[in-house]
């Protein structure tokens, strides 16, 4: 830190009394006035947070540049994706070295009957642009698709904007034949649309006040919107919704769901004015999936087994009275998702921590409707596999895409038949990359409660375990939601200083089945906190991070989850970083007209009903137990426009901590940067994305002293 660091002040939030009384306790919150964005003294507050923090990282410049030069200079800046069959077409992205965003295009199959192989460096001969993001998003500071959706006869397309980062955007649809936009007027839905058979009515979704999804509606091409029709909405404020059209186009599904509970309808997409029909009325804790295929629904479900089990049923059925089973439960293995083809079936599913896919084919034969499975192989011990894009309902090969912490990003085709994987692009990392370099592997840390606790770890192969080398350990742990050992261009800027990158793969997430989650949620949400400290000291015990230069980081619940680690033991740490961090959870989880409480009692538990969750909520939340003692050095990054996580949250805990820690504001600077045009993501344009990363990398990198 420069002499100048020393004589800056950091802003100081006003006090302003905000009292709340709870089960017979009575807060007082001088912070709360920061909720309210329009009010002018905010803006400034904020304004004035990212000006000291700017004034408080000059010695950052130089490093981030240079890590934003690295992370550049590995990606290949004009590049395409795989393209992927879809009737008629092939269909895939690219982009442009010096441009934001992608290009989508398509090929015709009769220009091209195989898969066609394109010159990243030259425009494909016959392309068709269906969207060049970059002439949508000129003008805008901020820019996000929320849907992209092309008609069943493959002539019209229907994509959503959102330009401010609140989640809420705008309909157009274009004539592909022509590029001409054919409806604007369709403004302020949810995510995701659906197309009817013969391409003349769209089924979009609108959010509520809360920014909860709850209606459905059905909109006709070159009709005013005010004549819109309602067509279904969801009054349980527990309740989200997702909207899609089936894999083979016969079906357009709504599905509505608590973290408990789910419920799906199913309508005919050539009969777009009708009804829709519920699959199975909601069963309070039964969770299903459906995936419609043929004459048969194929359904995911916990009816029997809280880690799910797979059961058929006929196309019409209404009740789960008719699902027969076909894969049962067990324990050990969670059933995470199905994907139905015309001949196969494709399962995904966890086990032992790590994720897998099956394939097995349709046998009308057997009295499962199923032959033999056949896992696909992922080629190393410590990996991360997924079903990918895979649009065409009638298809012999499955896309799947694999990955580990040394192993790029891999796309394979798989012969639905024989199982041999086909690669067909492995993400490209310039500058003379070699995974011979790293090493990964798989440790075990010891919970407070005896729990064995994975960690997936990787390093340059030169780093050995003798004390001395900076560490980051990342973490989630909420909602069921794994973090897998996946491939980063931009950790490799952590690797190539020496730092050990870690996951903690805590209770709470999803990494190691539905028992793993229900152990790190609501009454026992303190082992999610207690889980990360274990990784934390696993890790310096067992040699591979010095115990002084250890750095944490989450995003969104895991900024709770760093806020939380913080109050337990801020003296494992020497720096954290907490993105978009919901660290004034108890606050937000009392008040049900803000968005996403409602929906999250499930989650946390209700602390307005329950006085017993109130005091565990209040033992843990982030904002109100900071204690009077030393704390690392905290980046905490939010934007202002995000609707998950209010940036209030961090901008009121940065100023409570200022107030309460006792560690050297200059040698461990508490700083808030806010984005004020960006949601809960961040920047959007590639380029912006990775100076804000390179940002963040260089606070880390300098406060462990690994420049």
């Amino acid at each position: 830190m420069t002499d100048q660091n020393q004589t800056i002040a950091p802003p100081v939030a006003a006090r302003v009394d905000h009292v709340r009384t709870h089960h017979g306790e009575t807060v007082t919150d001088p912070y709360e006035w920061l909720r309210d964005k329009e009010d002018p003294k905010v803006i400034a507050h904020l304004e004035a947070e990212n000006a000291y923090t700017e004034a408080m990282t000059p010695q950052l410049a130089d490093l981030s540049q240079a890590v934003f030069e690295e992370i550049k200079g590995r990606t290949q800046e004009t590049d395409l994706s795989v393209p992927v069959r879809d009737k008629g077409w092939w269909y895939y992205s690219r982009t442009v070295e010096g441009l934001q965003y992608p290009i989508r295009a398509r090929i015709a199959v009769a220009d091209s009957p195989e898969r066609p192989v394109l010159d990243p460096e030259t425009t494909p001969a016959g392309e068709q642009v269906l969207l060049d993001e970059n002439v949508a998003a000129q003008g805008e500071e901020f820019f996000a698709l929320g849907a992209f959706d092309i008609s069943q006869a493959g002539d019209r397309l229907a994509y959503a904007v959102d330009t401010s980062g609140d989640e809420r955007f705008d309909l157009i649809v274009t004539d592909l034949a022509t590029g001409e936009k054919l409806e604007e007027s369709v403004t302020g839905i949810g995510y995701g649309v659906a197309w009817d058979a013969q391409g003349r009515h769209l089924f979009y979704t609108r959010v509520d006040d809360a920014w909860r999804p709850y209606q459905v509606w059905r909109h006709e091409l070159g009709t005013d919107p005010a004549q819109d029709v309602l067509v279904f909405q969801e009054d349980d404020e527990r309740f989200w919704m997702g909207l899609d059209s089936s894999r083979d186009e016969r079906f357009i599904l709504i599905g509505v769901g608590s973290k408990n509970t789910t419920e799906y309808r199913i309508l005919p997409a050539d009969d777009p004015t009708g009804e829709f029909r519920v699959i199975a009325p909601r069963e309070e804790g039964v969770e299903y999936d459906v995936e419609p295929a043929g004459d048969t629904m194929w359904i995911l479900h916990n009816r029997a087994h809280p880690e799910a089990e797979l059961a058929r049923a006929p196309l019409g059925s209404t009740s789960p009275e008719d699902w027969q089973t076909v894969i049962p439960g067990q324990d050990g293995v969670r059933l995470t998702g199905v994907d139905a083809f015309a001949s196969h079936l494709v399962l995904s599913l966890r086990r032992e921590g790590l994720a897998e896919v099956e394939v097995y084919p349709l046998d009308a034969s057997s009295a499962t409707g199923l032959g033999e499975g056949r896992a696909v192989d992922a080629g190393e011990e410590l990996y991360t596999v997924g079903v990918g894009a895979n649009p065409s309902y009638e298809t012999d090969t499955l896309q799947v895409v694999i990955g580990s912490l040394v192993t790029p990003r891999s796309i394979f085709d798989v012969d639905l038949t024989t199982g041999v994987k086909t690669l067909l692009k492995q993400q490209p990392v310039l500058g003379g990359y070699d995974p011979a370099d790293y090493v990964q592997q798989r440790l075990w840390a010891t919970a407070a409660d005896g729990t064995q606790v994975p960690i997936s770890l990787v390093a340059r192969k030169d780093v050995t375990p003798d004390g001395t080398a900076p560490g980051l350990l990342y973490g989630y742990g909420s909602y069921e939601i794994p973090i897998d050992p996946a491939f980063s261009v931009s950790r490799l800027s952590y690797l190539d200083r020496g730092v050990v990158f870690a996951i903690a793969h805590i209770r709470g997430g999803g990494e190691m089945g539905r028992r793993w989650y229900e152990q790190g949620r609501m009454e026992h949400k303190q082992n999610t906190f207690t889980d990360f400290v274990a990784c934390a000291e696993h890790l310096v015990d067992t040699g591979w991070v010095a115990p002084d230069r250890l750095a944490a980081e989450g995003r969104s619940a895991g900024g709770l989850l760093m806020g939380a680690v913080l109050n337990l033991a801020p003296e494992r740490f020497r720096v954290v970083h907490a993105g978009v961090p919901f660290v004034d959870a108890l606050t937000t989880i009392l008040d049900p007209s803000l968005p996403l409480t409602v929906g999250e009692w499930e989650e946390w538990g209700n602390p307005l009903e329950s006085a017993e969750i109130y005091r565990l909520m209040r033992s843990y939340t982030p904002y109100e137990n900071i204690r009077e003692v030393p704390y690392p050095a905290i980046l905490a990054t939010t934007g202002l426009n995000d609707t998950r996580v209010y940036y209030v949250e961090p901008a009121k805990w940065v100023a409570r901590l200022r107030e309460t820690v006792t560690s050297d504001p200059v040698e461990r600077p508490i700083l808030l940067k806010t984005e004020m045009v960006a949601g809960h993501g961040g920047k959007t344009g590639r380029y912006d994305a990775w100076h804000e990363a390179a940002f963040e990398i260089a606070f880390v990198l300098d406060q462990l002293g690994a420049r």
